[in-house]
């Protein structure tokens, strides 16, 4: 008959290769958790992407006659080519928010976290910062802003004189 000791030692083992099993499996479970998280986090700007792309190419560039004058069903209204625009009441309402906070931010620029703060949105979701970036990053793309130094975004040449017209001592 084994002694009491050898089958408490016994014990201990098996407990010991348990709590090696179960460290194994958590190590496993979070790599996976922060691979989904990834996965996420991408189909989510993806569909937010989407959804503003379909809004863009939803929104009518001239009314048909005898159509209804109502406004395009949709998330958010085109963002106009800086150069096709009068100015920055063009824009909606949320990118009208990013310019003003774009002029205020002043020589350091505006960021994506910020960003998704002037919008409303909680700064601590990724998805939200990426959301905000993609705002900025269309900006850019459409003339409104410059984004000289990575992830920092400034307003184009012609935002800025723009702005110093309407500030004291500014503009010509």
């Amino acid at each position: 008959m084994p002694s009491m000791r050898a089958v408490l030692e016994a014990r201990r083992k098996a407990a010991a290769v348990r709590v090696e099993e179960l460290e194994a499996e958590l190590v496993r479970v979070r790599t996976d958790l922060a691979d989904a998280g990834e996965v996420l986090r991408r189909r989510v700007i993806g569909l937010e992407q989407y959804l503003e792309a379909l809004a863009e190419d939803e929104a009518p560039a001239v009314v048909a006659v005898g159509s209804s004058r109502r406004k395009p069903v949709g998330p958010r209204r085109a963002v106009p080519h800086r150069e096709n625009s009068a100015g920055v009441e063009d824009l909606s309402v949320d990118y009208q928010a990013l310019m003003a906070a774009v002029l205020d931010a002043g020589v350091d620029g505006l960021g994506a976290r910020r960003a998704a703060v002037v919008l409303g949105w909680d700064s601590a979701s990724v998805s939200r910062v990426e959301g905000a970036r993609a705002r900025l990053k269309r900006l850019v793309e459409r003339g409104w802003l410059v984004e000289e130094k990575p992830g920092r975004f400034m307003p184009s040449a012609l935002e800025q004189d723009a702005a110093d017209v309407g500030r004291p001592g500014g503009g010509s």
